[in-house]
């Protein structure tokens, strides 16, 4: 690859579309939060339930000026890339997005949630596994500094309670789509084995505790009206807790960037299949009112 990475955003629906082209190369950004080295080169857009043609006029209109070819053509957008962000809001489409990319032998990014289901997603790492494709996945509150410190202070982390907010989906599941964020920061914590997910609904949002095998235990409460992230990470004698207040699109695209450039990342497919399970298990729980399996896949 050449020193700048030459980046294919597939996807328009989504905020961060905008978003992480604008700390690569928007000229009047600060520069404390930009990111050297990649270049939003393409921008494939298409509407979905999360946006509509006017929204997705305006996202174009702000991604030429900032050099970024917009287009409806998917072979168009990444005939000149070097990696590829799958940046598509709505879940339901990131397997089918994700097939037609894997053909290209690329590095691929694919923004949050890895899919709408954990039969989806466990169809991408087997795609990506069979291929030997180079994958990573993950919501960016899984990079924020603050997190990543209580993280460093907490050696054996044997409880960890997280909370995020609970945003209303415009199509799929809310757990899905919206508390991705929190289940993110807690597979970090507590890494992968859940056992099930329990999730009890009120007027706030829902909580759901989170079983393992060998006593560890997960919690993370969705609210529907509060947007703060944080949570506690408690070893058996020692807690350290956090509260999110970073430019997390600035830390998810360094990782972004070292991943194109080296291979090389803080995670791996598995992390975001373990994340998928623990959603997928969620949202049952939250129609069922039981305990349901995260799936071992």
């Amino acid at each position: 690859m050449d020193s700048e990475i030459k980046v294919a955003i597939i996807g328009l629906d989504t905020s961060h579309s905008v978003e992480f082209p604008r700390r690569m190369q928007s000229p009047d950004y600060d520069p404390k939060f930009k990111v050297s080295g990649l270049r939003a080169l393409s921008c494939l857009r298409f509407e979905t339930p999360f946006h509509d043609k006017n929204g997705l006029d305006t996202r174009q209109k702000q991604l030429e000026a900032w050099g970024v070819k917009v287009t409806e053509s998917f072979d168009e957008a990444v005939s000149d890339c070097d990696a590829i962000m799958v940046e598509i809001n709505d879940p339901a489409y990131h397997l089918e997005y994700f097939k037609k990319a894997a053909t290209l032998g690329k590095r691929i990014f694919i923004d949050k949630p890895l899919a709408d289901n954990i039969a989806n997603g466990a169809e991408i790492a087997k795609i990506a596994k069979e291929n030997n494709i180079e994958v990573i996945s993950a919501s960016p509150l899984r990079f924020v500094p603050e997190l990543s410190d209580a993280c460093r202070q907490i050696n054996e982390p044997r409880f960890g309670a997280v909370y995020g907010p609970l945003g209303k989906a415009p199509a799929g599941s809310s757990i899905v789509w919206y508390g991705v964020h929190a289940f993110e920061m807690l597979e970090k914590i507590i890494g992968k084995g859940a056992l099930s997910v329990t999730v009890t609904g009120d007027g706030a949002g829902a909580v759901a505790v989170v079983d393992y095998a060998d006593r560890r235990r997960g919690i993370v409460e969705l609210s529907k009206t509060s947007y703060l992230y944080g949570g506690t990470i408690r070893s058996n004698d020692k807690a350290a807790s956090y509260l999110v207040n970073s430019n997390f699109y600035t830390e998810t695209l360094k990782e972004v960037k070292q991943f194109f450039s080296t291979g090389k990342a803080s995670l791996d497919i598995g992390d975001a299949v373990e994340v998928m399970a623990l959603l997928d298990a969620a949202e049952r729980s939250f129609q069922s009112g039981r305990p349901e399996p995260v799936y071992q896949v």
